[in-house]
Formats: C-alpha cells, sequence, structure tokens
C-alpha cells in the first residue's frame, strides 16, 4: 500500500506543478514544534510523545563535526586531510563562519523541532583547547575545550526549544565510517569505558530536559576481521551491549531519556561470491529489547541513495555487484524498507513495536537532472510521508565555498556568515524536503497502547523489573528473567527460555510494596490443573511475572502479590507438542522456532507445570492461567 502511496504522489509530482514555501511560513500549526511540547519524551506504540501524551514527530537534522571530520590521514591542521576538506575543528561545523544563534535560528528556519548531535568518546577527555580559528565567528567560545564548546551548543539548541539527540557517533574523533577502528562501541576501548562515558555525558546534561534521548553508537559494522552480531553473546553482541547500557543509562543516570538503537549497518566481506550485507532491524523481528522503564526505546536505521540492502555503498575496492537503493524501482524499494526496518513501527501489538527513526539519510545536492540520485531522493521522502515516519538529515550544515564540492549540507554559510539553500532557488531538494517537513500525519494526543515486552535470557540473567534488581537474588545460579514493573508474565516457550509480559486489559495488580513470592515446589497447588507433571502454582492473591531456568530447565516461579483477588478457577493452556495461543498471536513469535503457550489478555498466567520424566528436560510444557473475577473481565476462549 505505502508503495502504491508513493508511485501515485511521483505521477502527481510530474504532472502537477508544486510551489516551494518556507517551512516556516507553511507549517503544520498542531507540530509540537510550533505550539510548545513539554519534556520528557516517551513512547506509545509506533509514536513519541511528549509528557502530555502528544505526538511529537522527529522532524530532525544532524549536526556533524564534534565527532570529527579528519579523515585518519595527515596533518589534523591540515583541511585538505578532512572530508571534503572541511575542518569542523572538533567541534560542530560552522562555528568559524557564523554565530551560534544564528545556525541555531537556520535550523528552526528550514522546520526542524529537534537535532541529532554526534560526539566522540575522545572528545570527552580532549583538554586541548579548540583553535581560535575553528571559533572565528564565535569569540566567546575561545579557549574552550571541545567539550565545554559542545556544551554551549546543546544550551543554544535547548534554549530555542529544540530537542537534542545525543549521538555516540564514534570513538576517535575523525570521520565517519569504513574499516577506522570505530566499527563496534568496543573496538578502540572496552565496553566498559564505553558505558561510563555514557552515563558520564547523560549525567552532565540531566538537568536539561530538552536534551531527550541518547543514540548508543552510530552504524556498528565489520571490522577486518569480525562481524558484529544480534544475540550471540559475546563481545561482539550489539543486542546485549545495547541491552545493558540502556537500561544502566536509566537506572543510574536519567530515567526520562528515551534510547536509541540503531540496527547492525554492515557483516560480511563485500566481495561477490562471499556472504555480506545490511541486517539493519530484521534482527528485531526474533530478538527483541526489553528495558527496565517501559516507553523508552526507539530503533533507528540509515538509508543513502548509494548504499544498499547487500552494498557497502563502495566505488572500486569493496564495491559488489549488489543493487544499490537508487537502482530499486519505487515498489522494490518499498518492500526492502518495509522489510528491513520500517516492519518494527507498521507491525502494532507484536513484542518489537516501536517508534523507527530514521535517523540519517540524505543526498547530494548537486546530482544533475534525471539522474538515479534525484529519483530516489524523491521516492524515499515520500515513502517517509506516507509512513508518517521520525527522521533526521545528514548533514544540515556545510561551507558555501565548498558546496560545488560537497553539497549534501541542506543549509551552507560563506565566511562572511551569509547563510544558503536550500530556499535560494540554487536546490533542487527544496519541493520534496518542503514536502517533508510540513507533510500532515498523527497529531495531537495519543491513546497509551498496550505494552508486549519479550524476556530473552538466553545467556544471563535478563530482569526487567526496577523492583526485583534492587532486591536480593531470588534464586542464585538460575538465569532469571522478570517482567517490567507494570507488566505481567502471559507467555513461555517449550524450549528456548523465552518469555512474553504484556500490560494489556486487566492492569498492573503488583501491590504497591512490590511483596513477591518465589515459588520451587507445589505447596501453593490449589487443584490438579496438569496430572502427572510438577507444578509450580502461585500463592491466592498472586500471579507470575517471572522465571528462572538451569540450562533448559525451570528452575522457579516468580510471583507478585496482587491488590485484588483472582479467582480461583483457571485453565490449563498446554504447549509441550505445539503452539497454544489465542487468535491472531497478540505479542508476536517472542520464541521463533519453538512452541509457545499464552493466556489470554484478560487472564494471569499463575502456573507452571514441567515433566522430570524420561526424555523430558524439565521445560515448560503448560500455564496455568487465571483471571480477575470481574463481569467484564472473563477468560478467554480456549
Amino acid at each position: 500500500m505505502i508503495a502504491l502511496l508513493i508511485a501515485a504522489a511521483l505521477v502527481a509530482a510530474l504532472i502537477l506543478p508544486v510551489p516551494v514555501p518556507h517551512p516556516a511560513d507553511s507549517a503544520d500549526p498542531a507540530d509540537p514544534a510550533e505550539a510548545g511540547w513539554t519534556a520528557p519524551l516517551s513512547t506509545r506504540g509506533r509514536y513519541i510523545v511528549d509528557a502530555q501524551g502528544r505526538r511529537f514527530k522527529l522532524r530532525s537534522g544532524n549536526w556533524h563535526g564534534a565527532s570529527g571530520t579528519w579523515t585518519g590521514s595527515g596533518d589534523p591542521a591540515d583541511d585538505a586531510n578532512h572530508h571534503a576538506g572541511e575542518n569542523s575543528g572538533r567541534i560542530p561545523l560552522g562555528l568559524d563562519r557564523a554565530p551560534l544563534d544564528d545556525i541555531v535560528g537556520g535550523f528552526r528556519s528550514i522546520g526542524l523541532n529537534s537535532v541529532r548531535l554526534p560526539f566522540s568518546d575522545e572528545m570527552l577527555t580532549d583538554a586541548r583547547p579548540v583553535t581560535d580559528a575553528a571559533v572565528a565567528a564565535n569569540p566567546r567560545l575561545r579557549g574552550m575545550t571541545p567539550l565545554q564548546v559542545y556544551d554551549q551548543v546543546v544550551a543554544a539548541l535547548t534554549g530555542a526549544g529544540l530537542a537534542v539527540i545525543l549521538n555516540n557517533h564514534t570513538t576517535t574523533t575523525r570521520w565517519c565510517c569504513g574499516v577506522d577502528g570505530n566499527e563496534r562501541w568496543n573496538t578502540s576501548q572496552s565496553a566498559r569505558t564505553w558505558e561510563e562515558n555514557w552515563l558520564s555525558v547523560v549525567r552532565r546534561y540531566r538537568d536539561n530536559p530538552r536534551v531527550v534521548g541518547a543514540d548508543l553508537y552510530n552504524e556498528v559494522r565489520r571490522s577486518v576481521w569480525d562481524d558484529p552480531n544480534w544475540g550471540l553473546g559475546d563481545d561482539h553482541d550489539w543486542f546485549a551491549a545495547s541491552q545493558r547500557l540502556g537500561d544502566r543509562i536509566l537506572r543510574e543516570a536519567n530515567p526520562d531519556l528515551l534510547i536509541i538503537v540503531e540496527g547492525i549497518n554492515w557483516t560480511g566481506i563485500p566481495v561477490d561470491g562471499f556472504p555480506h550485507g545490511r541486517p539493519t532491524l530484521r534482527p528485531v523481528r526474533s530478538l527483541s529489547h526489553t528495558l527496565v522503564r517501559s516507553g523508552k526505546l526507539v530503533y533507528s536505521a540509515h538509508f543513502y541513495d548509494y548504499t544498499g540492502p547487500n552494498h557497502s555503498g563502495a566505488t572500486g575496492i569493496g564495491e559488489t555487484s549488489d543493487p544499490r537503493y537508487r537502482d530499486l524501482s519505487v515498489a522494490q524499494l518499498g518492500d526492502v524498507l518495509q522489510r528491513d526496518a520500517f516492519f518494527v513501527g507498521a507491525e502494532t501489538g507484536r513484542h518489537f513495536t516501536a517508534p523507527v527513526w530514521i535517523s540519517e539519510f540524505g543526498v547530494d545536492g548537486n546530482a544533475a537532472p534525471d539522474t538515479k540520485q534525484r529519483t530516489w531522493f524523491a521516492a524515499f521522502t515520500d515513502y517517509l510521508i506516507a509512513a508518517d515516519a521520525d527522521f533526521a538529515y545528514w548533514p544540515v550544515v556545510g561551507s558555501a565555498e565548498n558546496r560545488d564540492v560537497n553539497g549534501w549540507a541542506l543549509l551552507f554559510w560563506d565566511r562572511a556568515g551569509r547563510r544558503s539553500g536550500p530556499y535560494d532557488g540554487a536546490d533542487w531538494r527544496a519541493e520534496a524536503w518542503t514536502r517533508l517537513v510540513t507533510s500532515t500525519g498523527r497529531s495531537g494526543y495519543v491513546e497509551p497502547a498496550p505494552r508486549w515486552s519479550m524476556l530473552s535470557p538466553d545467556h544471563g540473567d535478563f530482569v526487567a523489573s526496577l523492583r526485583m534488581r534492587d532486591r536480593p537474588d531470588w534464586d542464585p545460579g538460575a538465569r532469571k528473567a522478570a517482567c517490567p514493573d507494570g507488566q505481567r508474565l502471559i507467555g513461555l516457550s517449550h524450549t528456548g527460555n523465552r518469555g512474553l509480559c504484556t500490560d494489556t486489559t486487566a492492569g498492573d495488580l503488583w501491590s504497591a510494596s512490590g511483596d513477591h513470592v518465589v515459588v520451587t515446589d507445589e505447596r501453593y497447588v490449589s487443584t490438579d490443573w496438569a496430572r502427572g507433571y510438577t507444578k509450580l502454582q502461585c500463592p491466592p492473591r498472586s500471579f507470575l511475572i517471572g522465571y528462572a531456568v538451569r540450562g533448559a530447565a525451570v528452575s522457579s516461579g516468580l510471583c507478585a502479590v496482587s491488590t485484588a483477588a483472582l479467582t480461583g478457577d483457571g485453565r490449563t493452556v498446554w504447549f509441550d507438542r505445539s503452539d497454544n495461543r489465542p487468535a491472531g498471536e497478540p505479542g508476536g513469535d517472542f520464541a521463533d522456532g519453538h512452541y509457545k503457550g499464552q493466556c489470554g489478555d484478560a487472564e494471569y498466567a499463575a502456573g507452571i507445570a514441567y515433566t522430570g520424566r524420561l526424555g523430558s528436560a524439565r521445560t515448560p510444557d503448560a500455564l496455568y492461567c487465571t483471571y480477575l473475577p470481574r463481569a467484564n473481565v472473563q477468560p478467554a476462549t480456549p
């Protein structure tokens, strides 16, 4: 359907003359950037919302430079050794040409409401003052370190009402992205250093509510010898690393931030005949994050015309015969975008459902007429419009004198501080950009959406409950899994140790005191609901919020004491020989390739059954599902 909408939009664009108004003169009055918004931000289903529950669509731009523009060879003081000859001076680009407030005003003039602000880990400890030349248009910044300049930039952006997303772009201060020592969060530093650096940055801006997000690492990709992975449990496991850091930020530094996780950007050797490709967000379908604070996760992805689903973007060395995105038809492009990223937001009511932010896309403003670059940019922006997607253009700021060589930016400043683009009559992108930033989509209040969360104690504990993290170890030596506070366990897999949590229908009944019971035997069994099987049943007036395993075997059940009485009646859901789930499989496939059992949306899981007989591994075989004894809350139909 989206592909059809894009095609129709392209036809209309070819037939009808389209005026190119200035976004500041035509912005949707419902846009939070124009009407005012209240921090902090959180998520409801596929949407980002402000503190009042109103949609806050990220219309963002990337202001690069603080993560470095040096190409990695030659003297860093020589502009020729910087990307496209543009030397940022280790700070956001353009401060040598225009006053800080003028640059920020330029962002607002083209319809942005937020800025992705890259930094490097090296920047955090770089004690060298920036050069006077790097801040020639901002003399008050002279003598400051790069981090101190970054502070001033954050203050100016947020002071103008813009939201800021902090982005750990590189480890060392240099241009990204290749085989450059910055491929993973831990390629050139330890994972511990990466985490501690992030905690220090988040704490630094904790008192600024318009600093709204932490974009954990940019374009995780293959190094010379090794690929990153999603869920293998080793030092290259981007899923595990981002899960751990996201939890630490929310628990130890700032509970209000959005945690933004980009998919894997590249794996394999870019040579025809060898496996290679761009996984992007595809792994999320079978293994998604569950943070200790619900409503804080955003996924992100990058798309450029010269790259492709299996094309590295290289020309010459590293180039393969795979198509680039610009080589795809409109329908093919739509299918690939949906498969690789946009399904995360489009498929509602799944464990992976979350906002998707296209945190980088862009095109060369010097692309000639009737080229694939121009066709791709029109198709891609139309897709963003049809999908009502959050986005961030790369880059916003460029050098006017260098525009003929590097025309990617939307705004250019010359050495006299004069601004140009994209509405100076010389930029063919103006029409598509205006359609994008002024497009109408979902706005206003967004109703809370039911949450579905995956538990994956594949390689260790997966305790998403803040309450339980603050309690003593409830099953020493076992791998433990617990739902986020406010959710309950509703599904288990027969093998694979996966669980599914939700807050649907019946709501959170866990007592405010956080009282809980660990069940390891049959002392609370009220009726023989799984004859011949060992049953771990919660006591009366309690329900399951977690479990523990040893190897594949059930070790214990974790029960929350309820604020309301649950019925003594229940039903048994067997899943030892096939899936047994409600119609439509709410929550999605939380254990791909394994049998799964799940209680109804209005039910509470109160027991787990297993057997130790010959040929069994004491894995979960059945759930005992109960419900609130109220007329409007009935058990699901088996």
